[in-house]
């Protein structure tokens, strides 16, 4: 476990249980505020949307934390004063850059944090820097990793 997690930091980490993965989610949000837009990538079960709920449960910001597989966007409002709201949006069902500007999601970029599960190589014009979480399985296990970086385009 690290010492915690600073704005601009990139690492890595192992993560055996689900709730290592909020976790973590829950230490880079003490790094996100409103404008911030977070790209999570990796393959199905990799826990992107465990990670999404620690992001939420740091930002502090209200309601249920669910995949938006069919919904593809949820807003998910502050919890607290001065805090910013999360935008969560699943990307995986979305045709291309098209459909995903069709949701406006910049305009949210001014009193939230935006993000997306499946949006690497869709999401990265959405904001001049982002937070890229890939995520990863080990086969077989629970077991699962997370490499993170912060990306100036």
């Amino acid at each position: 476990m690290t010492e915690g997690i600073t704005d601009g930091e990139h690492g890595s980490r192992t993560l055996p249980e689900v709730a290592d993965t909020e976790a973590l989610g829950s230490e880079l949000a003490a790094t996100l505020r409103a404008g911030d837009l977070v790209i999570l990538d990796g393959p199905l079960g990799a826990g992107k949307t465990a990670m999404a709920r620690g992001l939420a449960a740091g930002l502090g910001v209200v309601g249920r934390v669910s995949s938006p597989t069919f919904i593809i966007a949820r807003e998910h409002r502050p919890g607290r004063p001065g805090s910013p709201g999360m935008i969560h949006v699943d990307a995986y069902r979305l045709g291309g850059l098209d459909e995903l500007d069709a949701l406006d999601l910049d305009t949210d970029l001014t009193s939230s944090v935006v993000v997306v599960e499946w949006g690497e190589g869709v999401a990265e014009h959405l904001a001049e820097r982002y937070l890229r979480v890939r995520l990863g399985r080990e086969p077989e296990s629970e077991v699962r990793t997370a490499h993170w970086e912060w990306v100036d385009r």
